[in-house]
């Protein structure tokens, strides 16, 4: 009962949890497999941000308990924010499951999963289930293992967990906690050693990632302690390129903004959510800022780097959403100019002050309205690649792509750039001339005479 197959479900920061889950269980002794049908253990870490992501993670147990059915020693874990929303609830529905997991307790799992293969081995008849959501001080600071693929050149590091915005639809501040930040020191030293494993890029993840160390460290000559970090992570050798998700408006202050143009390894990429163009939705989301404000804050960014790339988060079809508020939302949508965004239809979520309100938009208005703006999307992301036909940008050879047959890369803007390379370029910035473009993916040629491809 050694080898583990984990699945991992929503954002970025359960991509993070998992990996860091994996360089745990490798610690001590399990093998993390490539696919689930070589598995003894299968964990699925989850989210609870739309019911379809807890759909699809139950369906999917539902799916694995005919296999423990076959062999009683395969084992069922349930990790992260669905774990954590219903608990030993999901044992009604799946009572197969053997391991529940919170978000607070990831660096538990080698310990439970030994505590299960002792019981196996001890020969126990009766279900032994493990179910473990309770809060854990300093839990923050156990997601900081990585483990790296040959000649990985990105990564993310998690700098901080939980939020405490209390949006009016979002599921958030009940699974992951109250918002926590880790040690300034600590991250950076973390950067610093995925720098000399040869890491060229490093995306710094949040719940509300802007609101790093507010209350941990002081502003000091107006820089607020997520700036002081961005500095600090700039200043690490053989370190190319900082990202980072998922911020709040209310974070890009002038020090944020003035950041993009003085630190040369922060991409002029910024992922904004929006949520909404309406300041009435945005005054019942309780998302404290107006259309106006977030436009400053977006024509601020572009002030200081033209050539900026956002992304956004939409809702459509939140209770109360009238047609005035969507064209509002879709006039914004348009205004800003996204190059990528995720639209979402308002999904219920229990237990939230949304799913209370009165006036819900029938799903086949949500569906209508969605469309829309994933058809104006569709044409931004069209339009600027055309800009980009003919120049040259900057990529991050980051290895061979998935079919094997070019090699791809990113540039500073987060567009995927395919392209021919030899494979001692994995790691390097080179500049690649655009020829060809899709709406979602840009193809080129090394601009580089004499580089070998």
């Amino acid at each position: 009962m050694n080898r583990v197959f984990i699945k991992t479900y929503g954002c970025q920061m359960n991509e993070r949890d998992s990996e860091a889950v994996a360089a745990m269980l490798r610690a001590r002794g399990y093998r993390i497999v490539p696919d689930e049908d070589s598995a003894d253990v299968m964990l699925l870490n989850t989210c609870s941000v739309r019911d379809m992501a807890e759909q699809k993670a139950i369906g999917k147990a539902s799916y694995l308990a005919q296999k423990k059915k076959r062999n009683p020693r395969f084992v069922i874990g349930i990790l992260g924010c669905m774990a954590q929303n219903r608990g030993a609830a999901l044992l009604d529905a799946l009572p197969d499951v053997d391991l529940i997991v919170g978000t607070q307790k990831f660096h538990q799992v080698p310990d439970h999963l030994d505590n299960l293969r002792a019981a196996q081995a001890a020969g126990a008849v009766l279900p032994t289930r493990i179910v473990d959501i309770a809060e854990e001080a300093g839990s923050q600071n156990t997601i900081r293992e990585h483990v790296l693929e040959d000649r990985q050149v990105t990564a993310f590091v998690s700098i901080q967990q939980g939020c405490n915005m209390d949006c009016a639809f979002c599921i958030v501040p009940k699974t992951r906690g109250d918002e926590r930040s880790r040690p300034m020191d600590e991250i950076v030293r973390e950067c610093e050693e995925l720098a000399d494993r040869g890491v060229r890029e490093i995306t710094l993840l949040g719940q509300i990632v802007t609101s790093y160390g507010r209350r941990d460290y002081e502003h000091t000559g107006g820089i607020s302690p997520f700036v002081q970090l961005l500095e600090r992570v700039n200043a690490i050798p053989g370190l190319k390129r900082i990202r980072f998700t998922s911020p709040h408006p209310r974070g890009f202050k002038d020090d944020l903004v003035a950041a993009y143009g003085r630190l040369e390894k922060l991409c002029e990429y910024v992922h904004l959510p929006m949520q909404s163009g309406s300041d009435r939705i945005l005054k019942l989301m309780n998302r404290p800022y107006s259309r106006d404000r977030y436009r400053q804050i977006v024509d601020d960014l572009r002030r200081v780097r033209p050539d900026m790339y956002f992304s956004t988060d939409i809702i459509v079809g939140f209770p109360g959403e009238t047609a005035e508020d969507f064209e509002q939302t879709r006039a914004l949508f348009e205004a800003c100019n996204y190059d990528m965004a995720y639209v979402f239809k308002y999904s219920v979520r229990s237990g939230t002050p949304a799913a209370a309100m009165a006036d819900q938009v029938p799903d086949e208005v949500k569906e209508e309205r969605n469309q829309v703006l994933l058809r104006l999307l569709e044409q931004n992301s069209d339009r600027r690649n055309a800009t980009l036909l003919g120049t040259t940008q900057e990529v991050l050879v980051e290895g061979p792509d998935k079919k094997g047959v070019q090699f791809m890369g990113r540039t500073r803007g987060n567009r995927i750039v395919h392209f021919a390379a030899h494979e001692r370029l994995i790691g390097e910035l080179v500049p690649v001339k655009i020829n060809r473009a899709s709406t979602a993916v840009l193809y080129g040629e090394l601009a580089l005479a004499g580089v070998e491809r």
